[in-house]
């Protein structure tokens, strides 16, 4: 059983950074590839970022490679994401997932967090 309480969501302008941040209870998180996914108002749930178990496999959706970086801490049980040159359109729930297989589909995802909001004002 893997428990996710995402942070770091907020208000900022467009150009400008966020870190989220996703902790993990559970003694098997390690196991887990760590992902983070968005869903803007009257729009799906999409794809943002992957970590796989290792952390040397990361994956990124073609709208926020370059600009976002995820990273996790096994010994911290957290995972993060770096949100640079932040735009509108980045605007929306974020939610941190835990997922055995690596998955980029929400619906195969095993664990979900509570979400954060990012705003990004233009």
């Amino acid at each position: 059983q893997v428990q996710l309480v995402a942070s770091g969501g907020g208000l900022v302008q467009a150009g400008g950074s966020l870190r989220l941040s996703c902790a993990a209870s559970g003694r098997t998180f390690s196991r887990y590839a760590m992902g983070w996914f968005r869903q803007a108002p009257g729009k799906e749930r999409e794809f943002v970022a992957l970590i796989r178990w290792s952390s040397s496999s990361t994956y990124y959706a073609d709208s926020v490679k370059g600009r976002f970086t995820i990273s996790r801490d096994n010994a911290k049980n957290t995972v993060y994401l770096q949100m640079n040159s932040l735009k509108p359109e980045d605007t929306a729930v974020y939610y941190c997932t835990a997922d055995q297989y690596g998955s980029r589909e929400p619906e195969k995802q095993d664990y979900w967090g509570q979400g954060t909001q990012v705003t990004v004002s233009s």
